[in-house]
């Protein structure tokens, strides 16, 4: 005979399968992307820096552009955003060069529009310190010091800065 409670129990279970089933709720996790996956990463080549800086910046722009599409032409994301179509641009050019397949921008489906301007701000500011973080270990990197990649050195060095620049962008705004 089926009680109150084994009839609850069954009720969560379809609710929990369902919820699972329909995509509303990931059971796992994505897999790292951009800065994170760089910073697990323990023995980085020149293409994986190359990924993870791709799609760092992809991340970024998205991030960035969904914030636009939410609070409207706001400062200082209508700037930043337009730096970040720039680093994405250098980026598939240094793929080119070194022929690469530049990755596919899949940054779309691992974004979280915040819920506020101010939270927005810290999520820039955050992301921006990650951003550097991941250029400074890769300017550190054994594989990066040989000659034949002065111009991916100097590539990281400028995306690094372009990043510190909108690092304080984000820290002015939050200080108004």
């Amino acid at each position: 005979m089926e009680t109150t409670g084994t009839r609850m129990k069954g009720l969560a279970v379809g609710l929990l399968l369902f919820v699972l089933a329909s995509g509303a709720y990931s059971a796992t996790t994505q897999e790292p992307y951009g800065a994170a996956a760089a910073k697990a990463d323990k023995d980085l080549t020149i293409e994986e820096m190359l990924v993870y800086a791709i799609q760092d910046e992809y991340l970024a722009r998205a991030e960035y552009k969904a914030i636009l599409a939410k609070f409207g032409n706001v400062r200082p994301f209508s700037n930043i955003v337009s730096a970040e179509e720039t680093h994405v641009s250098y980026l598939k050019s240094a793929f080119s060069k070194y022929n690469l397949s530049v990755p596919l921008d899949e940054a779309g489906g691992r974004i979280v529009v915040p819920s506020t301007l101010e939270e927005a701000n810290r999520a820039g500011v955050q992301a921006e310190i990650e951003n550097i973080a991941m250029y400074n270990r890769f300017l550190g990197a054994p594989a990066l010091q040989a000659a034949t990649y002065a111009d991916i050195r100097s590539l990281f060095q400028t995306l690094k800065d372009a990043s510190e620049n909108h690092l304080k962008a984000f820290q002015n705004q939050l200080s108004k």
